[in-house]
């Protein structure tokens, strides 16, 4: 038997015992199932919501059909009710004008066309077929737009103003009521101004462009067949005329004494007093206080404050949405609306505008 190193009597060392049995990971799953769970529950509740969505929008699209035969929309607009703010005893609706005031702008999801002018017509319209309602809070932050829009809308508030003796309309001015969107304040009883708001710019233009040296200079020729010689008023390929300059100057001249005399009208101002402040500038909120184009300068709650104030009591302010559920929302989803003058190859048009 041979020796071993480990023992010098000669004897084998005693047998190591077995090691133990490997002991198996138990891996838990209760996070694993946890997770399926509330994945199954989630997808449970979103499948109850678009069924319950899609029969809300194939009802909406019957009963719309349905409607259109029993009352006149475009006389008679549909709107839902949501209440907005307060709960006193006195109903008004509030209205929002914000960006460029145009007309026909698609952008809808599917290219559903979108007019943001006639929207907010079919709002007023609609106050003032509701016989509870007496007040109309317009909130304004835009830099104006087109001129037949503007004086659109200008017009519809002053026919909520005469329906009734006691219907007033209260404008708070939110960041800018430049050009026409003071054009429109102009209609308001009274104009509250956030401080840091900019007001002003009584003004009309007719803008274009002329790319007549350019295209000499690239030998690019027009062909314009005209019965005549004013046909091509600003014709772009063609040097603009002494004589057709002054033809738009008296249009825009007219247009902006149109302005001078609402501006006037509404607040209570001489033409001679509202004209020297009619040459395009604009003014913070404290000039237009002085100069008499606004009543106060303050924030949400003070021109809330105002229109209860003139409406003699407390407000329970409302405003308008579409109905239909998701599928009026999805054909109506869009991108907000830039603050941009539309493209020169559109056409010149009468303006009241303010682009610095």
């Amino acid at each position: 038997m041979p020796v071993s190193d480990a023992d010098p009597r000669g004897l084998e060392p005693p047998p190591l015992p077995p090691p133990p049995p490997a002991q198996r990971r138990r891996h838990s799953h209760g996070g694993y199932w946890t997770a399926i769970i509330v994945l199954a529950v989630l997808l449970a509740v979103s499948l109850r919501y678009n069924l319950r969505q899609a029969r809300e929008g194939w009802r909406f699209l019957f009963a719309s059909k349905a409607r259109s035969l029993e009352t006149p929309e475009d006389q008679e607009p549909n709107f839902t009710e949501i209440w907005s703010w307060g709960d006193g005893e006195i109903k008004a609706v509030r209205v929002t004008i914000d960006g460029v005031i145009e007309r026909s702008v698609s952008e809808g999801l599917l290219g559903v066309p979108r007019d943001p002018t006639e929207s907010l017509l079919r709002q007023i319209r609609a106050a003032q077929q509701d016989a509870d309602v007496r007040l109309l809070l317009v909130e304004v932050d835009s830099p104006g737009g087109e001129l037949s829009p503007t004086d659109e809308i200008h017009r519809a508030l002053c026919a909520f103003r005469e329906s009734r003796q006691d219907r007033k309309v209260v404008v708070w001015v939110k960041g800018l009521a430049a050009s026409g969107g003071y054009y429109i304040a102009a209609a308001a009883d009274r104009i509250v101004a956030q401080p840091t708001a900019l007001i002003g710019s009584i003004s009309v233009l007719l803008q274009t462009l002329n790319w007549h040296v350019l295209s000499q200079r690239i030998g690019v020729t027009d062909v314009t067949i005209r019965s005549g010689r004013n046909k091509d008023l600003l014709n772009p390929f063609q040097p603009v005329a002494e004589e057709q300059l002054a033809i738009l100057q008296r249009i825009v001249d007219e247009a902006h004494a149109r302005f001078v005399e609402l501006v006037a009208a509404g607040r209570g101002l001489s033409i001679e007093s509202v004209t020297p402040m009619a040459d395009g500038r604009i003014f913070t909120a404290a000039e237009a206080f002085r100069l008499g184009l606004v009543d106060a300068v303050g924030y949400w709650e003070d021109a809330l404050a105002e229109a209860e104030k003139l409406a003699g009591g407390t407000l329970r302010l409302v405003r308008y949405e579409r109905p239909g559920g998701w599928l009026a929302r999805l054909l109506s989803a869009r991108q907000p609306l830039r603050i941009a003058l539309p493209s020169p190859p559109a056409g010149a048009r009468l303006m009241c505008i303010w682009q610095p």
